[in-house]
């Protein structure tokens, strides 16, 4: 496959992570210059959005009856066209610095699972939103790509790319992926999993942003002897009242062992169908974690403890996806290879 036009890629083209949870914008020659949740608020009569991003992430939870905060992407796909088409255009001319005449190239990181209705839906956002073209490029090749793994040697790069909405597990060799696996469970289900522990334990009712700050501060999947603790208030389902709780790290373990081990399970699969020779080079290569969920407390242990493989977290996993997406700007016959083909 060759890629037209890409000779001319210039300082004003984009790379994007368009990420369940978080959406991250790197410009060509300057890096990391934008990241925002993928968050919108609107009105719920008119349609009309009011934020986008931060402003939106701020809303959740606190908006009366006539404003709907959503995440227009769901699950690792859109969910929302309108909305996902309003949040990408927003970024690509916050990026710009709100000149809407620049009309740049984007490269954008998608789940390896999508579906061809779901890439052209991509696609057409990034146009509508105002790419002059956009090229696709599977997440966890860009994880891995901007994990500094060796991805167009003839070895076996095993990359677990944990996002919000998915978790994907891929081998790659020689710039090609030769097995991948996506699974629904990722850093939005251990919220729930929160969630839903907290309504079943203690009849209070939290909400994601409440679980996401439960997980950041107390998560783990392989608890200490003196676990942290911490106050949680929520709204008691019974009396309708504020109310207050203590919990500690290990009551949070128990919330999200579940979901944790699924990830590992996606794992331990993906080993067992990965060809003798490449599955043999795991021994040495290891398997490299990425994505906001490799941060979970005890995760890569765990992963460790249960395949008996070298485990190691990605520099800057939240980065991943995008570092490897902007590295293909500047690498046009990597970008050749490695593309989703129209």
């Amino acid at each position: 496959m060759v890629i037209k036009g890409l000779s001319g890629l210039v300082s004003n083209d984009l790379a994007i992570d368009l990420g369940t949870a978080n959406t991250l914008v790197a410009l060509r020659g300057k890096g990391v210059i934008l990241r925002e949740p993928s968050v919108v608020s609107l009105h719920k009569d008119t349609h009309r959005v009011l934020s986008i991003g931060k402003e939106a992430k701020r809303m959740l939870g606190r908006v009366p009856g006539n404003i709907e905060v959503i995440r227009p992407l769901r699950c690792g796909v859109i969910a929302d066209f309108e909305c996902t088409m309003a949040m990408l255009r927003y970024f690509i001319t916050k990026a710009h610095n709100r000149k809407r005449w620049v009309r740049p190239r984007i490269i954008i990181g998608v789940p390896s699972g999508i579906t061809q209705v779901e890439k052209r839906a991509v696609r057409e956002s990034g146009e509508l939103a105002g790419a002059r073209a956009v090229y696709l490029i599977e997440e966890p090749m860009a994880a891995a790509i901007g994990s500094g793994l060796p991805v167009t040697e003839p070895v076996g790069n095993m990359i677990l790319d944990i996002g919000g909405g998915t978790t994907e597990v891929a081998v790659i060799s020689l710039a090609g992926i030769v097995y991948s696996r996506s699974v629904r469970v990722a850093g939005d289900t251990i919220d729930e999993a929160i969630v839903n522990y907290m309504k079943r334990k203690y009849n209070l009712f939290i909400g994601e942003r409440t679980a996401e700050d439960l997980k950041i501060q107390l998560g783990t999947v392989m608890p200490q002897e003196s676990p942290r603790t911490a106050h949680v208030t929520g709204r008691d389902f019974l009396t309708g009242l504020p109310k207050t709780v203590e919990i500690n790290e290990a009551e949070i373990y128990d919330a999200i062992i579940e979901p944790a081990r699924v990830i590992v399970e996606t794992v331990q699969v993906a080993l067992e169908r990965t060809p003798p020779e490449l599955a043999a080079d795991m021994i040495d290569q290891g398997i490299v974690m990425a994505g906001g969920g490799a941060m979970l407390d005890g995760l890569d242990a765990l992963i460790r403890e249960e395949t008996g493989l070298p485990v190691t977290i990605a520099e800057d996993p939240l980065l991943s996806v995008v570092k490897g997406v902007c590295a293909l700007l500047e690498d046009i016959d990597l970008l050749e290879k490695v593309s989703i083909e129209r």
